[in-house]
């Protein structure tokens, strides 16, 4: 070395000494990690004279992001803030940055590269600062020359965790230096990048304590909030909890579910369930339930897009109008009883992604990338991840939540059991209360004995007394006698019972013996009395869950019961309770002896007239079997009649429709020859041109093909009639079939045309039809059509008088019919829609008119047999209630009508597609 070299060694050793200087103070006076690295960048571009420094950081998936960046007069093109893909730095390569912390110097013009390893791959020991160089791979030196590049410096920055010293190091970045023309890096200065490398990855290190600190400390704030919410007993602060954890977790929404008391705390945005999944609360439903059900105390789920989890395929119904993605759900247990749920929602959002380039992935290995312009890729429906500083967080508020809600629910058992004391007290005082006012009771139906014989009036006094005394559900008299109940008092919606028959097997002989000996029977809890299987499912069938029964006796014989029952839950019956009923009992025994005498009397009267109404019953009974079978078999002879009519006017018309085209051709003929004669015969004869000119010769030539065509498009309408009928006169088929019931609608509409039709004195009808993709329906195919003829045919008498009413209003003020209607009055239309239920069982047709419609009166007897609003000789009244029948009795289907005044009318038909059993005839 010279001498002259001394002084500019001295000042390299300088340079280095005071950036390293420098780096160290930064490291030490800032804990932001961004500032750190844009420092370094800028020193090392300053040291080096380079044209760029920047500094790389690879992600989780192997693409990197340039995070900081300097660049000397723009002679390079900025990269800061774009991303490189994966494959640009291969694996290989990745793994000897890690492995041996090997550097990498480019020399772009003589097509080398420099390899500088740190450590030996094989042994591992440290090995002398050397660079070997060997020819570089031309895809690597064209995707340099695409950059701009033409010597580039790469050193590996590595993260170690201090505080695990037998921890790996990761890979964290590339301290990366370009240069727009050639360059050669020294050993010294390849040395100084590796230290300030070295103190980048302590600055590193740092800002991960710092940032874990910083995170410890806000979950620690965080769970301190929670905690104070959660313990203020008695008012425990569920909600303001569940807000704090949501904000914490910075979510959209949450909420909090407690199953024992169903309890639902909600906060932000919310799921909604739709009809089809039948629970209002998510947590409700089966399948939540079940997968709540396979988690393990102290569990954590989480994801990031609950549409993916196969577990919610149903339940992700009730997000989809939300923009929820984000998931993550917490079980509640306290020791190995489930308590509740808590569940935090994160709204997804959009990303953009800045690429330095757009790259086919097919094209990655085969040729360098060539271009880095700006390319952004935008993805939609993402979510932030779930990380797991956020499962710490949540595992820490599962415990402080499932003591809490713990807490509250033993809170209130204790303020439960105070109330029983008080309620002990308070059920001891009324005891005494209720006393006294069995007393009045006795006294009162004693009384109420004396002043009258009427056993029924005397019975009904007993329960309507005993049933408020007592506070049961229900209080009947069962008459041993009719095997039934005679009276009852009901207290709420429970079911009545009234002329209910015990089963023979379930009241023995045994049963009478006891009872006629004075047996009386308390049974506090039906579930676990010991009675035999067939008396508990008749007293189920009933409601009842406890019941106290006491016997009434005449003599040594029994007549009845007097029985009273619990519906809402098993019940401890009191002694006083037993004794009350047993006094009254013994006076429903001295009222039945007084009334025995009256009710002898009055038999022979009541049986007189029980006969009488019999026969009346039997009469109509008689009268509508004689209506159905006159009604069905002038069906029958009609369907027969249509049958006939139809096959006889078949021929001809056959005959007619298939010689018309042979006329039609022959007429076309002869018009042509005529027309031939008139071509080449201009004058002929003066007779036949006064025949020409007398039978108007070109009106003749010009008007016959016309007729000809018409008389075939009316031969083609008579064959729709004709075949229209020949369908209606399904009428008489007494076997049930596949149909298509749109066919035999359009039949039913073919053959009531004339009455659709507009004329003078009513507009015509405008039939819509909306018919769906139905199946053929196995039914009575004619049955079908005369129920469809029966709706028509009164939707159209309906449409009639209303459009009379508005012609008559239109009449008095001077305005003829048609005229007033085009302004106030709306076209008369019939709609018809067919289609098939949710699960394809069952066939659902409407057939709505916009006519006056019908009071509620009008609308419940439509169905009944005889009755009619129509003038007398209009209507018989038995078209609705054979339609009915035909519905609901002979298909097993629904047949409703759904009107209102000034509304129109609308029938509601529905049957299965496929009957479950054979039709019953």
């Amino acid at each position: 070395m010279t001498r002259r070299d001394k002084p500019n060694e001295l000042q390299q050793t300088f340079d280095r000494e005071s950036l390293l200087h420098r780096m160290t103070k930064q490291i030490r006076r800032s804990l932001d990690l961004q500032e750190i690295l844009t420092t370094t960048v800028s020193e090392v571009r300053l040291f080096l004279s380079a044209d760029r420094v920047k500094m790389y950081r690879f992600d989780a998936d192997g693409s990197g992001e340039v995070i900081a960046e300097s660049i000397h007069e723009q002679r390079l093109p900025s990269l800061l803030g774009q991303r490189f893909p994966a494959d640009d730095i291969p694996e290989a390569v990745r793994e000897m940055f890690l492995l041996v912390g090997q550097r990498s110097i480019v020399d772009v013009a003589n097509e080398k590269i420099g390899l500088s390893p740190l450590q030996s791959k094989k042994t591992g020991k440290r090995l002398e600062t050397n660079i070997y160089y060997r020819q570089v791979d031309q895809c690597h030196i064209q995707y340099l020359k695409a950059m701009g590049v033409q010597s580039s410096l790469v050193v590996p920055i590595l993260d170690c965790d201090p505080q695990e010293q037998s921890a790996k190091p990761k890979l964290w970045g590339l301290l990366v230096a370009h240069h727009s023309e050639p360059q050669k890096i020294l050993k010294r200065q390849l040395k100084v990048l590796q230290q300030v490398a070295d103190q980048v990855a302590i600055a590193i290190a740092q800002s991960n304590l710092l940032t874990e600190a910083h995170a410890k400390q806000k979950r620690e704030a965080t769970i301190n909030r929670v905690t104070t919410l959660l313990h203020k007993l008695p008012t425990i602060q569920l909600q303001g909890a569940l807000e704090e954890v949501i904000t914490a977790f910075s979510g959209a929404g949450g909420r909090l579910y407690i199953v024992e008391s169903q309890e639902l705390y909600t906060w932000g945005e919310q799921p909604i369930l739709s009809y089809e999944l039948d629970n209002s609360i998510i947590e409700q439903h089966p399948i939540w339930q079940n997968w709540m059900a396979e988690f393990q105390q102290g569990n954590i789920w989480a994801t990031t897009d609950l549409y993916k989890e196969p577990r919610l395929r149903v339940l992700a119904l009730a997000f989809r109008s939300t923009q929820i993605r984000g998931l993550m759900v917490i079980p509640l247990h306290y020791r190995e009883k489930f308590l509740g749920v808590l569940s935090i929602f994160r709204s997804e959002f959009e990303t953009e992604i800045l690429w330095a380039g757009r790259c086919e992935q097919n094209r990655r290995q085969l040729l360098p990338q060539l271009s880095f312009e700006v390319w952004r890729e935008q993805k939609k429906g993402q979510a932030p991840e779930w990380k797991l500083e956020d499962i710490f967080l949540a595992q820490a508020l599962y415990d402080h939540f499932s003591m809490a809600i713990q807490q509250q629910q033993m809170y209130k058992q204790v303020q439960s059991l105070n109330a029983n004391l008080e309620l002990r007290v308070q059920e001891q005082t009324a005891e005494l209360e209720k006393s006294l006012l069995f007393t009045k009771v006795i006294k009162q139906v004693t009384e109420h004995i004396r002043r009258t014989l009427d056993l029924q009036a005397t019975l009904q006094s007993i329960v309507q007394e005993v049933r408020p005394l007592l506070n049961s559900d229900r209080v009947l008299i069962f008459d041993l006698k009719t095997k039934s109940v005679i009276v009852e008092e009901i207290n709420g919606n429970w079911q009545s019972v009234l002329g209910v028959n015990t089963p023979p097997e379930c009241f023995p002989d045994e049963y009478t013996r006891l009872y006629s000996q004075g047996r009386v029977r308390a049974i506090n809890n039906l579930s676990t009395a010991s009675i035999s299987d067939c008396h508990r499912e008749f007293l189920q069938s009933l409601q009842v869950q406890a019941n106290l029964i006491v016997p009434i006796n005449m003599g040594m014989e029994l007549w009845g019961l007097l029985i009273a029952h619990e519906c809402e839950a098993p019940r401890n019956w009191q002694d006083t309770e037993i004794d009350l009923l047993q006094q009254l009992a013994d006076q429903a025994a001295i009222a039945i002896q007084q009334a025995q005498l009256y009710q002898q009397t009055s038999e022979a009267e009541t049986e007189a007239r029980n006969q009488a109404a019999q026969l009346e019953q039997t009469l109509h009974e008689l009268q509508e079997t004689q209506t159905r079978l006159i009604q069905t078999e002038k069906m029958s002879g009609l369907g027969q009649l249509v049958a006939g009519v139809a096959h006889e006017i078949n021929n001809p018309v056959n005959f007619i429709y298939g010689n018309l085209c042979h006329a039609s051709d022959y007429t076309e003929q002869l018009l042509e020859i005529l027309r031939l004669y008139q071509l080449h015969y201009p004058h002929p004869h003066s007779e036949i041109q006064a025949a020409i000119e007398a039978i108007d010769f070109e009106f003749l030539v010009e008007d016959l093909p016309k007729i000809m065509t018409s008389m075939q498009v009316g031969t083609e309408r008579i064959r729709s009639i004709v075949l229209s009928l020949r369908n209606f006169s399904r009428l008489d088929e007494s076997e049930n079939k596949r149909v298509d019931l749109h066919e035999g609608i359009d039949n039913t509409l073919l053959i009531l045309q004339h009455r659709l039709k507009g004329n003078a004195e009513f507009p015509r009808i405008e039939i819509i039809k909306d018919y769906g993709n139905i199946p053929r329906v196995e039914c009575y195919a004619g049955q079908m059509n005369q129920v469809f003829m029966n709706i028509f045919s009164n939707a159209i008498d309906a449409l009639e008088v209303s459009s009379q009413g508005w012609q008559d209003l239109g009449e008095k003020e001077n305005h003829s019919y048609f005229g007033y209607a085009q302004y106030k009055r709306p076209i008369p239309t019939i709609q018809i829609s067919t289609k098939v239920s949710a699960d394809n069982s069952r066939l659902l047709i409407r057939i709505t008119d916009n006519g006056s419609g019908m009071n509620e009166d009008v609308r419940k007897r439509i169905f009944d047999p005889f009755y009619t609003t129509k003038p007398v000789g209009k209507g018989t009244g038995l078209g609705l209630a054979i339609s009915y029948q035909i519905i609901v009795e002979k298909h097993g289907g629904i047949m409703e009508c759904i009107s209102e005044p000034g509304k129109g009318t609308e029938f509601w038909i529905e049957i299965p597609v496929k009957p479950p059993a054979k039709i019953v005839n």
